[in-house]
């Protein structure tokens, strides 16, 4: 049959509008971008709370062939993110492609038709030969572990929803989590309220954040000589990719460094930020840095030597009606409850439990993330889900920032849907033995990174998943990464004629993109 679009992309944050201007300059323009949403941005639509800034410097937060030359600072604020999505899609015309308030609730693969149904809100099926998943690492909010939560009877506020509408001056609040969001939020609400109690499970290694506004000469610099600007975008990355890459793949090498850096946060650092000892003791971990993703600020350790700020680490038994109740039998009354609590991760089994993916001869990806270690070819292809891609799939996270890893699985793919054309394939699906080898060889090299050699038993990490595996990160340099996504073995693909069909295993591999 012929498919309503010929390529279907889940998600129009970063990552699908990414994925459609580069699939638009190799050609595929029979494409269609869906939202579950009222706007495109993603995570930069959704993320409004006070503070939010992105957590890498600008200059590495930006696609190559996209540079930004005028970020008003070196880190930049959301609202600047969520205008720079708006800006690539206007300029590279990928806008009228989206189409907004259309989650796909669920994704079945039709073996006789060779075509991905996706059943959409309101009863609506649309069929496409491709679809590519774009809906980032952190697909859904993760419901917090809090009974009686619906009992309170005060305003709920929420990191990915935030309510301005809600005023905070002068009332008493609660949040619920200390993770990158509350670092950010934290800082930025206590001197609006008359207390604020932090309850913190776990604490989280913070860092000096250097962050100027750019000066505007320079930003005129960098719009006169865009090859400038892209030598300090590469190197910035590079520098970014080493701490939050390098050194935890590398950590048999160069644990010596990330031990380093906990020794200065713990004697140096913090001591200049926190005054009372047990409170500092309190904030400190006592895990390695990179156990758990670290973060910047100049002012979240400092906002608890304010008089009307408490850090509580007593466990929490109870949401009441007027506050929270921990398990020391002691209840703090608040006016407003502020959830930090984070998201589920990608390999999450129950994201595709709410949107099922079903498969090829009966594979659900729901029942084998849940039962199966999880595996992948290059990140971006598993076996059972043919005509099927991820921008970010397991051992995905390339390099330091986003947009490479949105270009390096954009180029893959690209590859594939070319060579699909060229062959007249109507089916493509990675082969058994290439995904078994690259998963294998991420797992091994994973083996002797931080998190299985370094002292991480405290850290509570979302980079582990329920089997144990650390499969967020692609242990190898960005660079490795793109090169495999322009070389790899297009055989290492099943390419079919018509459904049902064996390969054509004398077809040549040529490049197609």
């Amino acid at each position: 049959m012929t498919p309503d679009h010929e390529v279907a992309i889940i998600g129009a944050g970063l990552g699908g509008i990414g994925a459609a201007i580069l699939l638009r300059r190799a050609g595929i323009d029979d494409l269609v971008i869906l939202e579950r949403a009222g706007d495109i941005g993603g995570t930069w639509r959704d993320n409004t709370y006070p503070g939010l800034t992105v957590d890498i410097p600008a200059q590495a937060y930006q696609f190559s062939f996209e540079p930004k030359p005028d970020w008003s600072h070196v880190y930049a604020r959301g609202r600047e993110v969520k205008a720079y999505i708006d800006r690539c899609a206007d300029r590279y015309d990928v806008r009228r492609f989206v189409r907004l308030g259309a989650g796909v609730l669920s994704r079945t693969w039709d073996e006789d038709a060779a075509v991905w149904r996706l059943e959409l809100p309101g009863g609506e099926e649309l069929s496409a030969r491709f679809v590519i998943s774009a809906v980032g690492a952190f697909v859904n909010p993760k419901a917090p572990e809090l009974d009686g939560l619906g009992d309170f009877r005060g305003d709920v506020l929420r990191s990915y929803s935030w309510d301005r509408s809600v005023a905070l001056e002068g009332k008493r609040a609660a949040i619920v989590g200390t993770g990158a969001s509350a670092l950010q939020i934290v800082p930025k609400i206590a001197p609006k309220l008359a207390r604020l109690d932090v309850y913190q499970r776990t604490p989280i290694w913070v860092g000096p954040k250097f962050d100027p506004p750019v000066p505007r000469p320079l930003q005129k610099l960098y719009e006169r000589n865009p090859r400038l600007q892209d030598a300090v975008r590469r190197q910035t990355t590079r520098l970014v990719e080493a701490g939050l890459v390098g050194l935890v793949v590398h950590h048999d090498e160069y644990g010596w460094i990330t031990r380093g850096a906990g020794w200065l946060g713990r004697n140096v650092w913090y001591r200049s930020q926190i005054r009372n000892p047990e409170i500092r003791r309190r904030l400190t971990p006592n895990y390695e840095v990179g156990c758990k993703r670290p973060s910047v600020s100049n002012t979240y350790l400092r906002t608890f030597n304010r008089r009307n700020v408490e850090l509580v680490t007593d466990p929490i038994e109870r949401v009441t009606a007027t506050g929270i109740r921990t398990a020391d039998g002691r209840e703090r009354e608040v006016d407003v409850l502020v959830l930090a609590t984070g998201f589920r991760m990608a390999t999450d089994p129950e994201n595709y439990r709410e949107n099922p993916v079903r498969g090829r001869d009966g594979f659900d990806l729901a029942d084998h993330y849940a039962n199966n270690r999880v595996r992948s070819y290059e990140s971006v292809s598993m076996p059972g889900l043919p005509n099927h891609f991820m921008i970010f799939g397991p051992y995905g996270w390339t390099g330091g920032t986003w947009h490479q890893l949105v270009e390096t699985a954009s180029h893959h793919i690209v590859r594939v849907i070319g060579e699909a054309r060229r062959r007249g394939a109507t089916t493509v699906e990675v082969r058994e033995e290439p995904t078994e080898r690259w998963t294998r060889f991420a797992r091994e090299r994973l083996g002797r990174s931080l998190w299985f050699t370094g002292s991480c038993q405290t850290a509570r990490s979302y980079y582990y998943d329920h089997h144990g595996d650390t499969p967020f990160l692609r242990p190898t340099s960005s660079r490795q990464a793109w090169n495999a996504a322009r070389t790899f073995p297009l055989d290492d693909y099943r390419f079919e004629t018509a459904p049902g069909q064996a390969a054509t295993e004398t077809a040549t591999a040529t490049e197609a993109a």
